[in-house]
Order: structure tokens, then C-alpha cells, then sequence
């Protein structure tokens, strides 16, 4: 090759190379937009990952996938990652009506042989062994919470608010009670029963099948003497008026008891209770041998608790375990009882940390399981044949979450997972794997296999996708602020991707803060706003206060009696640490959050108005004594009890420090907080001639759905660029 060719191709190469690197450094600046982020539209930087049933013993486990339009759950040999077909939903979809999708089934028993389906308010079985679809229900009205009993062959559901079970066999539909009514509910709790005790996630369910499938506990709940509340609909020309039970804060309560029903004769035997008693009754969990149901009661204070156990036959009890604690007890959710009968174990926070106990069957102490000064989140398996108990916990980092084990005398201690950041694991029957999704606060979400060990089997599933490093995403940061009285507070921002310190950034808390939460971890949200919110010029800014998970019940009880206090206090300790950072603009101190993070948001610029400047509250609670008497009381007792914690509490008594800028948010049929919270600080603010901005969203219930969610974040992002950078906000 001669110079001048020599020469030509070095030419080419630099200019080669230059275009490569324009188009490398015009990939990095990839920006997110409105419409990914908050209507998930494509291109997706992460997605969901695969959908895993659990084991099928220490050495299978199932999961979930879809091929040429047919889904199946597979089987997967954990050591080869071998698959077999476990179930072909297609060939049960060929004995189902057309346009059913078996996959979508109401409840299966645990061997994937009897399967339950509700259609048109109407229930249907199919029996994979028999080959046998049958139509269970013919009626209009709604079955609820249909369940397979654990032998398969009979299924409970409510229905008008009564108790019913059908043999699927015979096909003998039979009603279990016959007082159902708009007050009385059999097997399906009152809303304030299903919000603060049993959970969302029970859809009201509140019956509970017998192991061996011939009894079914059940709550029967009486709400004549709770008041009730109206939520008015503007729809139509004459609008409508729903009525609510909801007690508030020092309301009567409903009166509820536990009946079981024995489906032999059809009887119901009551369990033994002094109704006089105003307390809660709930949280049972049968013995494996179905001899006896132990219950949970919890008295009106809740600051003591009772486990007792109750005899089926004829509803006589005897009191198994008492715990009681100077600020407040919750239900045990998790209590589990051995098989082999030799005691139980509870996960308490009597020491000021969640820890784990084994008490013999008539509450005696055998030891105790974990000791420390860190939390055990969850109880993941109980191996009764190697005396072993798998949990997740945060033993050596709040931020963090693990797997580990230990023997049920508390030897033998062992971390099973070692790569920093939160994990979410599975665990196989005897603990010689696990699957675990897991992420950081930089790496989105993983599935791996893993064996008892902790070293990797094989990778299953990873949620970024490829175009992720095309993006140029803000920088994530996990730190800790102190307090002036020795706190360290766990904190996390997201900073804009273009951060100069010599410029001057606006910052937006995103805060829920309740009790015993933590906003703070060393995860991975697939939901991006922290991203937009970076890009777009502004800190994204998380921080927890003493009162929240990571200082155990210790920094909980704190709040005792003083909801808003420590959370005001400690989110101002974070905006002093704040405004000293000379990239921050004081001038611009933001706060967001919804329901008890609307709370904080509508306190936040009344009580914390010197420090805080903009904020967004959305269906926020405004004083305690509008919100449920059981989340209420629990913190904060009785307002007769207790009415200079409330008073303090109250937005409504520091609205006249209110100087900032404030939009307030809510649906009108919120049956959560009700609307009447926003309206009531509304009236203040008017009163004392302050200016403000009010949102409502007609109909939306808690929380704002679609299509309507999708204006109140458009709606909030006018908010901020009109008040933090003085330009309308332009989703395109």
C-alpha cells in the first residue's frame, strides 16, 4: 500500500470513527417520555419478569409460559433446567366453552386437578383425572370468593351476604346462614374489617376451610350500630347516593363473632365470646388436624392480644398465648402452627424488633428462634422435617433484604443470599434451592436459581432489555442523613443526568411515610417517574423517617399518639441537610405523596410551611378524626382519649401558616379517605383567604384509575414546571 492510499484510509478511519462515536454519544441521550413512563407505551426499557407457580417438590418447579397462542405450565428440573409439559391449557380449553381461557381459573387445588371458574356469575368445575366440566351455579346473583376445599371436591363462595358450599360431585348446592342482609354479612367482612385487618388482597373474604375439608370457620359481622357515610355520585341528571358503614375515629365498631359451620349436619357452632367486649375478632389459623381453630382477639385499645384456641365440636375455648405492649400489639398474620404438634411460632415485635418465637400449644415458651436488633419481614418456609425455618429478613442492612435460615432452637444461622439489594425468594420443600427476583437501586429487577448455598444455578430471566443503556437515566444514590438528636435517616435521590453542581436544582420528595413503611430501599421500581422526574431538571428526593421500618417497633412506637410530629420533624432535619448542598434551590422544596403520603404532603405545607415551598396532595387524610377507627386508634387511640394528639395532627390547625403553593387532589367517591378530608381543609383555607388549587375527579374511588389517572399526572406536571421553571409543561 502506497502513502497516498495509506493516507485515504486513515482519512476514512477517523471519519469513520467520529460518526461512531456522534452515534454511540446520540444514543446515550435517549431521553424517557411521558408516554413510556406513565402509559407504559413502547419502547419498554424494563419489562415483567416470567410468571413462576412455586415447587412441586425439593427438586421441580413450575412455570408459567404461552407459545403460539397456547399457555402452559411447565415443569422445570432445577438442576438441568429440563422442562416438561405439566399442564397443556389448551386441551382443557377444548372442554371448556368456547372463548374460555383455562388458564384464567378462579382457584385450583394444589395438584392442578380440580379447577374452578366463575363466568357470568356463575360457577363451572373441571376435573382433569375424570375429564369432567360441570356448571356448579345457575342463578344471577354473584358468587364471591368462590374456594376449592383442600380435598377438591366441594367449593365455598358467598353469596347475599350469606355462607354457602357446593359438593361438586352431587352437585348439592347448601346454604350454611340465612341472616345475611345490607347489616350483616356471613364470610364476608365489613370494609373497615377487610382495609386494616384482614387486607385488600381477601376481597372481603372472611371464611376459612378446615383441613381435612368438613368445616369452615367463618366471621359473622353486624354493622347496624356503625354509622354509615355518603358518597355522592354527579352522574346522570338526579346523581345517586352510596351509603358506607365506616366508623371513624371513636365510633362504634361492628360486632363480629366466629361461627363455624360443620358441612355434615349443616350445623353452626359458636365460638365461645363475651360480646359485651368491644375488641376485634379475627386471623385464624386451624391445627393441621383440624381439632382445634386458634383465633386472634384484640381489644378496642389494641394494645393487648389473646391467641386462643377453640374447640369445633362445641365452641369452647381456652387462651393459648397474651401479649400486650405500651403503645400497640398488631394481628399475627403469619402465625404458624407445626404438623407434628409440638408448638407453634410467632413473629413478634414485642422486643422492639420482629422477631421469631417457638411456643409449645399451650403458649409456653420452648426458645427463642432469632435475637437482634433487625427485622424478620417474612417467614418464607418452615422445613418441620430438618427443624429449619427459611426468612427473609434485613440482618446486617435496613436498606436490604435477605434469605436466611436457621434451626428452630436458633442454631445454625445462615445467609443464603449474598448479592446486594432486595430479594424476593422462593423457597423448594426442603430448602435445597430457591428462585429469587431480586434488583438494586442501578439494576433492575433479576430471576436467578440458586442452590442452599447460595451460588447461582442458572439465570432465569433478566427485566432489561437491551435498548436500557440507550437511555441516559439520572444518577441513583443511597445515603444517610443525621439528625440533630443522633438519627441516621436513610435517604435516596435520583440526580438529572446532564447534574451540575454550580447550577441550582428544584427538589420533589416522594413520600408515603406511614408507620412502620419503608420508602427507602436498595431496589428497583419498574415504575420510572423518579427517572422523568431527574430529566426534566429536578432532584427526586425519598428519605424515612424514625418511625419507619428501619428502626424496628422501637422507632415505631415513637409515633404513638403523635401521628405527624416525628415524620414533619424528621422530612425538615432532611430539608436543612438539603438546602446546605449548594446545588439545591431552596426556593423550590417540593413534596408528593398519596393517602397517608397526602397526609404528609397537605402537613408539610401548613405545619413545615418555612421549609416546605410546592407540594401535591393527593387524597390526603387532613385530620385523623375523618379517617377508619381501627388504622386511626391503633397510633393515635381515641380522640377522647387523646385530642391533643389530634388537634396537633390536624392540617386544618396550622393552615394559617400555609404559604406556599399547594394542589390538592381527590376522587369524589373516595370510600377510603373520604372526600370530606379535602373539603374540610378547602373550607379552612377559604376562610383564612388562602390561595390554592383543588382537583377532583368525579367518581374515582382511592387513588385515581384510568383514564383519569393519566390526566392527573399530566396535571401534576403543569403543577411543577408552571411553579418551578414559570413554562407550561408539554408532555410531547
Amino acid at each position: 500500500m502506497n502513502l497516498k492510499s495509506k493516507k485515504f484510509f486513515f482519512i476514512l478511519f477517523v471519519m469513520l470513527y467520529g460518526i461512531t462515536l456522534h452515534l454511540m454519544s446520540f444514543a446515550q441521550e435517549k431521553k424517557l417520555t411521558f408516554d413510556q413512563v406513565y402509559l407504559f407505551a413502547q419502547p419498554r426499557l424494563v419489562q415483567r419478569l416470567p410468571s413462576l407457580k412455586g415447587w412441586l417438590d425439593d427438586n421441580h418447579y413450575l412455570r408459567k409460559k404461552s407459545k403460539e397462542g397456547n399457555t402452559y405450565l411447565m415443569k422445570v428440573n432445577a438442576g438441568t433446567g429440563e422442562e416438561e409439559i405439566f399442564v397443556d391449557f389448551s386441551k382443557i380449553n377444548e372442554k371448556l366453552p368456547e372463548g374460555w381461557d383455562a388458564s384464567s381459573y378462579k382457584d385450583v387445588t394444589g395438584d392442578y386437578n380440580v379447577y374452578l371458574f366463575s363466568e357470568d356469575n356463575n360457577l363451572y368445575s373441571y376435573t382433569t383425572g375424570k375429564d369432567e366440566f360441570k356448571q356448579l351455579t345457575d342463578n344471577d346473583e354473584k358468587e364471591n370468593n368462590p374456594t376449592l376445599s383442600p380435598d377438591g371436591k366441594k367449593v365455598a363462595f358467598t353469596k347475599g351476604r350469606n355462607l354457602f358450599v357446593i359438593d361438586i360431585e352431587t352437585g348439592k348446592e347448601t346454604q350454611l346462614t340465612f341472616d345475611g342482609s345490607e347489616d350483616v354479612y356471613n364470610g364476608w367482612a365489613s370494609w373497615v374489617y377487610m382495609e386494616e385487618i384482614l387486607g385488600r388482597a381477601t376481597r372481603y373474604k372472611a371464611y376459612w376451610w378446615s383441613p381435612n375439608s368438613k368445616m369452615i370457620a367463618f366471621l359473622r359481622t353486624d354493622e347496624t350500630n356503625v354509622p354509615e357515610f355518603p358518597l355522592f355520585s354527579a352522574d346522570g341528571v338526579h346523581g345517586k347516593l352510596e351509603w358506607e358503614h365506616y366508623p371513624k375515629a371513636g365510633d362504634p365498631n361492628p360486632d363480629v363473632k366466629l361461627g363455624i359451620a360443620h358441612l355434615d349436619n349443616g350445623k353452626i357452632v359458636w365460638v365461645d365470646e363475651d360480646s359485651t367486649k368491644d375488641q376485634y375478632t379475627a386471623w385464624s389459623f386451624w391445627t393441621p388436624d383440624s381439632k382445634e381453630l386458634f383465633y386472634q382477639v384484640l381489644n378496642r385499645g389494641q394494645d393487648t392480644l389473646q391467641i386462643l384456641a377453640a374447640n369445633p365440636g362445641n365452641g369452647t375455648t381456652r387462651l393459648v398465648y397474651t401479649e400486650t405492649q405500651p403503645s400497640w400489639v398488631e394481628f399475627f398474620e403469619d402465625l404458624y402452627i407445626l404438623k407434628d404438634g409440638s408448638g407453634f411460632i410467632l413473629r413478634s415485635d414485642k422486643s422492639g424488633w420482629r422477631q421469631l418465637y417457638y411456643y409449645d400449644m399451650q403458649g409456653k415458651l420452648i426458645n427463642r428462634i432469632t435475637e437482634g436488633d433487625w427485622t424478620v419481614e417474612e417467614i418464607k418456609l418452615v422445613d418441620e422435617e430438618n427443624k429449619r425455618i427459611y426468612f427473609e429478613g434485613s440482618v446486617h442492612n435496613s436498606l436490604e433484604k435477605h434469605l436466611y435460615s436457621v434451626k428452630l432452637d436458633g442454631r445454625d444461622f445462615e445467609q443464603h443470599t449474598s448479592i446486594g439489594g432486595w430479594h424476593s425468594t422462593t423457597v423448594s420443600p426442603h430448602g435445597k434451592y430457591f428462585y429469587d427476583s431480586y434488583s438494586s437501586i442501578n439494576q433492575p429487577p433479576k430471576l436467578d436459581l440458586f442452590n442452599s448455598n447460595g451460588d447461582l444455578v442458572r439465570a432465569i430471566a433478566d427485566s432489561k432489555n437491551e435498548i436500557y443503556d440507550d437511555y441516559e437515566l439520572g444518577k441513583t444514590e443511597l445515603f444517610l442523613i443525621p439528625t440533630e438528636d443522633g438519627y441516621e435517616l436513610p435517604a435516596k435521590w435520583v440526580l438529572p443526568p446532564d447534574f451540575d453542581r454550580t447550577k441550582k436544582y428544584p427538589v420533589i420528595f416522594s413520600i408515603y411515610g406511614g408507620p412502620g413503611v419503608k420508602d427507602v430501599k436498595n431496589n428497583y421500581s419498574l415504575y420510572l417517574n423518579r427517572f422523568f422526574i431527574a430529566q426534566n431538571g429536578i432532584i427526586y428526593f425519598t428519605v424515612d423517617h424514625r418511625g419507619s421500618a428501619h428502626f424496628g417497633k422501637k422507632g415505631m412506637a415513637l409515633m404513638h399518639r403523635n401521628l405527624g410530629k416525628w415524620e414533619l420533624h424528621d422530612y425538615i432535619e432532611a430539608v436543612k441537610w438539603l438546602k446546605q448542598q449548594p446545588f439545591v434551590d431552596s426556593t423550590k422544596i417540593g413534596i408528593n405523596g398519596g393517602s397517608y403520603g397526602g397526609y404528609m404532603s397537605a402537613f408539610a405545607l401548613t405545619y413545615g410551611a418555612d421549609y416546605f415551598t410546592h407540594g401535591i396532595a393527593e387524597y390526603p387524610v387532613t385530620d385523623w378524626r375523618l379517617y377508619d377507627d381501627i388504622y386511626t386508634e391503633r397510633y393515635m387511640d381515641t380522640p377522647e382519649d387523646n385530642p391533643e394528639g389530634y388537634e396537633f395532627g390536624s392540617a386544618m390547625t396550622h393552615a394559617d401558616k400555609y404559604k406556599g403553593k399547594l394542589l390538592i387532589t381527590h376522587g369524589t367517591m373516595d370510600d377510603n379517605v373520604h372526600m370530606q378530608n379535602t373539603l374540610q381543609l378547602v373550607d379552612k383555607f377559604t376562610d383564612l383567604d388562602k390561595d390554592f388549587e383543588l382537583m377532583l375527579y368525579p367518581d374515582s374511588r382511592h387513588g385515581v384509575g384510568f383514564p383519569k389517572w393519566i390526566h392527573a399526572q399530566r396535571n401534576k406536571w403543569r403543577f411543577w414546571f408552571r411553579y418551578f421553571f414559570d413554562k407550561e409543561f408539554d408532555k410531547e
